[in-house]
Parts: C-alpha cells; sequence; structure tokens
C-alpha cells in the first residue's frame, strides 16, 4: 500500500508501507548497522521512535525469537530502502513483514534512506508520521505536536520484582528500559540478580542488600527522571554503582555533571571507543541521543572512555566511591563483542 513519511520541517518521503498498516507518530532516527534489525526493533531505548535503517537490505535473514531484546517491539515504525522477501537462515522463525504485522507496527521502504539520513544528520532528529492516508504538511502538523518519548522510561520498566538465582555477588539491576543480553552478559558471570522497577527508592533498594547496584539503559532525556537520579545521588559512596547508557548519564547527573541532546545521536554498531587506560580502541554498539557533557564533570570524577568520532565522554569512573558507568553497549546485540571485558570490570568494583 502506498504511504508516506511526513517529517516536522516540512519534507515528505513517499514510498510504500508494509507490516501493521496503521499511521504511527515517532521521532525519526537513523541507525548505521549492517546487521541487527532485530535487536534493534525490540531495544527499549528505541521507545517512541522511527528508526531509519542506512543499510540497504532489511529482512534478508529473517527474525528468530530468540534474539530479541524484550518482550515486544518498542519502535514506533520502520523505515527501509528495500525489504527482502525470502529470507535464508536456519534459524529464521517468521519473516520481517509479518513480524511487523504481528506486533502491530507500521514499515514504510521504497524511499532514499540515504537522502533522508543526510536530512537528519543535518538538522538533528525530527518527529515525523508515517501514515498510509493521503496527508499533507499542514494536515500533519496537529499530530506532530505531541511528544512520542513522553514518560518512556514509565513505559518500558518492569512492573514487578524479578529475581535471578547465582552463586555470586548480589545485583540490583534498575530497569529503565533494559535488553535481555544485558541480563545475561551478568547471568554468565553467576550474579545473583534482582530486577527492580526504575522507581524503586532508596530504601527499596537497600533492603534488599545488594552488593552493587546497575542502572540499565533505556530511552528518553535523563534529566526527566528527577527520583531516580536523586536515588543515586543516596546510593553513590555507600555501595558499588554503575550503569549502562542512560544509567550512565543518571549517575553522572547524579555526581554533578550536565546532560544535553544531540544533534542526531549514536545509533549503530560501528562507533570506535577508546578506552585511555589501556589506549585500545574498540568497536562498539550504541543507540543514545543524549551525552555527558565534559567540562560539567567534578574533578572526582575520571573520564575513562571516549569516543573515537566526536570526542564525546563513552565512560566515567570514581574508584574511591566504587562508581563506574558507560555510554555504549558492551553486551552489543546488536554489534561486536570486544567491549564484554566492561562487566568484568563492573565486577571489580565490589
Amino acid at each position: 500500500m502506498k504511504g508516506r513519511l511526513i517529517l516536522e520541517n516540512g519534507m515528505i518521503f513517499d514510498g510504500e508501507c508494509f507490516g501493521y498498516l496503521k499511521d504511527s507518530i515517532g521521532e525519526v532516527v537513523f541507525n548505521t548497522g549492517m546487521t541487527g534489525y532485530q535487536e534493534i526493533l525490540t531495544d527499549p531505548s528505541y521507545y517512541g521512535q522511527i528508526v531509519v535503517m542506512t543499510y540497504p537490505l532489511i529482512g534478508n535473514y529473517g527474525i528468530n525469537y530468540e534474539d530479541t531484546q524484550s518482550k515486544n517491539v518498542k519502535v514506533r515504525g520502520f523505515v527501509v530502502r528495500e525489504t527482502c522477501h525470502s529470507p535464508s537462515n536456519w534459524r529464521n522463525e517468521i519473516s520481517f513483514d509479518a513480524y511487523l504485522k504481528e506486533e502491530k507496527i507500521i514499515g514504510i521502504k521504497g524511499l532514499d534512506t540515504r537522502h533522508l539520513t543526510k536530512v537528519i544528520s543535518k538538522e538533528g532528529a525530527l518527529r515525523g508520521i508515517i501514515t498510509t492516508d493521503n496527508l499533507t504538511y499542514n494536515d500533519a502538523t496537529r499530530l506532530l505536536q505531541t511528544n512520542p518519548t513522553l514518560n518512556a522510561v514509565k513505559s518500558v520498566t518492569t512492573r514487578n520484582i524479578e529475581k535471578i538465582e547465582g552463586n555470586g555477588k548480589h545485583m540490583a539491576i534498575i530497569d529503565l528500559g533494559i535488553k535481555s543480553n544485558i541480563i545475561k552478559s551478568f547471568k554468565d558471570r553467576d550474579f545473583r540478580i534482582t530486577i527492580m522497577p526504575a522507581f524503586s527508592t532508596f530504601s527499596e533498594i537497600m533492603a534488599i542488600e545488594p552488593d552493587c547496584v546497575f542502572l540499565s539503559n533505556g530511552p528518553g532525556d535523563p534529566k526527566e527522571l528527577a527520583s531516580v537520579i536523586d536515588t543515586a545521588k543516596r546510593i553513590i559512596g555507600k555501595i558499588p554503582i554503575t550503569g549502562i547508557c542512560l544509567g550512565h548519564q543518571i549517575i553522572a547527573l547524579a555526581c554533578g555533571a550536565d546532560t544535553e541532546k544531540m544533534k542526531y545521536g549514536h545509533r549503530g554498531s560501528n562507533h570506535p571507543v577508546k578506552n585511555l587506560k589501556s589506549q585500545r580502541v574498540t568497536i562498539t554498539s550504541q543507540n543514545h541521543g543524549y551525552v555527558v557533557i565534559q567540562n560539567t564533570l567534578p574533578d572526582d570524577v575520571e573520564i575513562t572512555h571516549v569516543n573515537m568520532n566526536d570526542f564525546t565522554i563513552e565512560g566515567i569512573k570514581n574508584e574511591s566511591k566504587k562508581l563506574m558507568s558507560v555510554q555504549f553497549h558492551p553486551e552489543a546485540s546488536p554489534g561486536p563483542g570486544e567491549s564484554h571485558y566492561i562487566f568484568d570490570e563492573f565486577m571489580t568494583l565490589m
């Protein structure tokens, strides 16, 4: 069915809609990964967003239900140049198009994703709507006034406490929109895990007597999570605390630093990050639209990692307070696994 992507700047991209044919509004961002569309679809950090894949062919290895990063698809829409109608992979269980139908997510194909990516790179992330109706920009203007990422963490966090047995240290995971492979990375290291809702209080967290607190990845602006930041402030210095992505930003804010929205963010599985201690560069998986501002970090917080493309902060540490966090995703999924050592470094804090 014919459809169009209408951006808040007035640009209209015509294409063909597929998946679940219902209009959807989201923040339009792009991802530079060549593979990993299944993990991207189900990553809670993409809640409220319409994702543009820069790689031209999507769906060629189908979908399996083992590699999903959460219980369902979190994106609002998916934009691709071309879809594959005959997936070929021994693990394939369902086609890309059928999966989007099943998850009630609309996609659009056949438009110039290279041009669209350049527009986002120049103007920054834009709100947009994928529609099967012949809407004009004026028709869409009112619809695009809504904020698709409002209350994002509240929408993706767990509602109940979950416990996972292990023989090692006790890790309290604060679920801001956690990916399943982060949980698996801790399980592989035999942690005893308690997964808690995002807005758990300091008293509730301390009552389970954890050896360490981990703040997960998740969607949206970290400054909107004032209560989570306050809880992190109270934890710092009492027990070890670590975090990834949004969790990293919250820890930085709790230390007194500031964050800001990036023009178009880092999203992909090919971002070079330098470990300033080892001087080693690894290729990392990333998905964030906000960043810690370097000159706002207090003197007692050390920068441990930097992005080699734009030199933004990718990791911080305070040894005396047993605090460490990274902006990138060491668990990958999708992406290379050469940063898995970060989970081992988390363990050294305890």
